[in-house]
This record gives structure tokens, sequence and C-alpha cells, in this order.
């Protein structure tokens, strides 16, 4: 089977690093013992970086596939209608308050359950379109352009959090592909985004020693 290009392997980690962070916030909520502050993390995180991606798919990709491809411009348009829907999802998560206590969490696991719903659904619509249209149509120059400007405009939230799900995500090469992109002074300090996102996501998950 020929390997997939830099477009789709790219977009496919992304967007398990979304199913990964979408089901940790649901799971944590869950969990007593987590400390606010992790909660905010990853919920602030998973708010920020939700956003991001499909403002920049909206803005940056779609533009993009359907000067390439026309006939994708309807299926882009239906994907972007449910972009919409999972921001009412995202602008409920954004303020629900983390305290400790029951009634809380509940609130929190809500959100953030309405929020997993919402991605998981999405991305079973959008990868059958995206996909083959990333193999066809899209040039290697045309997503190297498109990534950079990804990286360039990614919001500064948790992202050790990021690095840490990536590698859950996919192989050692795959990680190593999407970040190639990275600017040199944050690269050097990859070892240490990588042990803070082992911290915590142990606590999160409720491994903490």
């Amino acid at each position: 089977m020929p390997q997939d290009p830099t477009a789709v392997v790219e977009t496919r980690l992304a967007h398990e690093t979304h199913r990964l962070a979408t089901a940790l916030l649901v799971e944590a909520a869950d969990r007593p013992a987590v400390p606010r502050a992790a909660l905010a993390q990853l919920r602030d995180f998973v708010v920020a970086n939700l956003r991001h991606h499909h403002e920049t798919e909206d803005e940056l990709l779609w533009p993009l596939i359907a000067a390439a491809a026309p006939a994708a411009a309807q299926g882009l348009a239906a994907l972007s209608e449910e972009h919409a829907r999972l921001d009412t999802a995202l602008d409920r998560l954004a303020v629900v308050a983390i305290e400790e206590g029951s009634p809380a969490r509940v609130a929190l696991r809500e959100a953030a359950v309405a929020v997993q719903e919402s991605v998981q659904a999405h991305l079973l619509h959008e990868e059958p379109v995206l996909f083959p249209v990333l193999r066809e149509h899209i040039t290697p120059s045309e997503w190297d352009d498109f990534a950079h400007r990804v990286i360039a405009s990614t919001p500064p939230v948790a992202g050790h959090l990021m690095i840490g799900f990536l590698d859950e995500a996919g192989d050692p090469a795959e990680v190593e592909l999407m970040l190639k992109g990275m600017p040199e002074p944050v690269r050097s300090l990859l070892p240490e985004l990588r042990r803070q996102a082992a911290s915590d996501l142990r606590v999160l998950r409720g491994n903490a020693a």
C-alpha cells in the first residue's frame, strides 16, 4: 500500500490528538482526586486547540481545496456547518466553572461529553471527505505552506499537552514529521515538554505517584 502523503499523516495525527484530549477530559472530570488546575489546563487546551484547528480549516484549508477541487466545495460547506455547531459546545465548555464537589464536576463532564460527541461525529464525517482530497489534489508545497501558517498561529495554551498527545497518537517517525516545522527555540525544549506532558497526563489519568 502506498505511503500516505504528509498532509494525510499530519491531519490524521491532529485528529487523533483531539480524540485523545476530549476523551481524557471526560474521564478526568469523573475523578474527584484530579486537581482543579489540571482539569482547567486540559479544558483550556481542548477549547483553544479545537477552535484553532477548525478555524484554520475554514479560513485556509477549505479555500485551498475548493480552488484545487471545486467538486469538493459542497462537502466542505457541510463540514463548516458542523464546525459552527462544535463552537456552540465549546462555548459552553469554556465557561463551565471548575470547582471541587460533585455538582461542579457533573456540569464539567456534561459539557465535555457534548464536545467529545461533537468531535467524534464530525471527524467521522470529515475524514472520508478530506483524506482523498488531500491525497489527490493538494501538493506538498501547498501543504507545507498551510502547515507553516497553522504552526505560526497555534495558541500558546498548554502546548506541552499537544506533544504528549502526539506521542500517543503516532509512531516516532510520524511525530517527528509533524514537529519538523517547529521553530528551533521550541524544538530545543522538546525533552522538557515531553517530561511535563507525561507528568500532567499521569495526574489527569489518576496515576500520579
